[in-house]
């Protein structure tokens, strides 16, 4: 199995999440309602904001229930800050990001603000060859903050 090269913000920022981690979320948590980062062929959800509308020029406290969040990994500070600023008891956000909890962005807008949850195993995105090279996590704005692993596949 060959390691994919790391290009920070030039490497594909859109690809799918697996259906079967999909299930596991809904399975656990609930069914999702709305896909805050999506386009037309990796989409979660029939209801979504796609690049054309901007994501972040939104007013996500006007979703209810348990919004999904796969951001472009490239810069996810502007998305932990919006999800900080947007969770609330009606309305769960599940922000899946690299498991980077030395990053800036994870200290001022995940920290104390979600359950984060550690991913076991890796997952393979939908459309790429090998699993991520990297540790995962799920952010959960709107549940008690707490640090966890998941072992979402047996």
């Amino acid at each position: 199995m060959s390691e994919p090269q790391q290009k920070p913000g030039r490497s594909k920022q859109d690809y799918g999440t697996p259906r079967e981690f999909l299930d596991a979320i809904e399975q656990r948590f609930g069914a999702t309602t709305f896909d805050l980062a999506a386009h037309a062929e990796n989409t979660t959800h029939p209801d979504y904001f796609s690049p054309e509308v901007d994501s972040l020029a939104q007013d996500w406290t006007q979703l209810a229930g348990n919004l999904w969040l796969n951001p472009p990994f490239g810069d996810i500070a502007p998305w932990a800050a919006k999800c900080a600023a947007s969770a609330a008891p009606h309305r769960r956000i599940f922000m899946l990001t690299p498991a980077s909890i030395g990053s800036n962005w994870f200290a001022a807008h995940v920290l104390g603000k979600a359950l984060v949850l550690g991913l076991s195993p890796r997952m393979t995105f939908v459309g790429a060859p090998d699993p991520y090279p990297k540790d995962l996590m799920l952010s959960i704005f709107g549940e008690f903050p707490g640090f966890g692993v998941w072992r979402w596949r047996p």
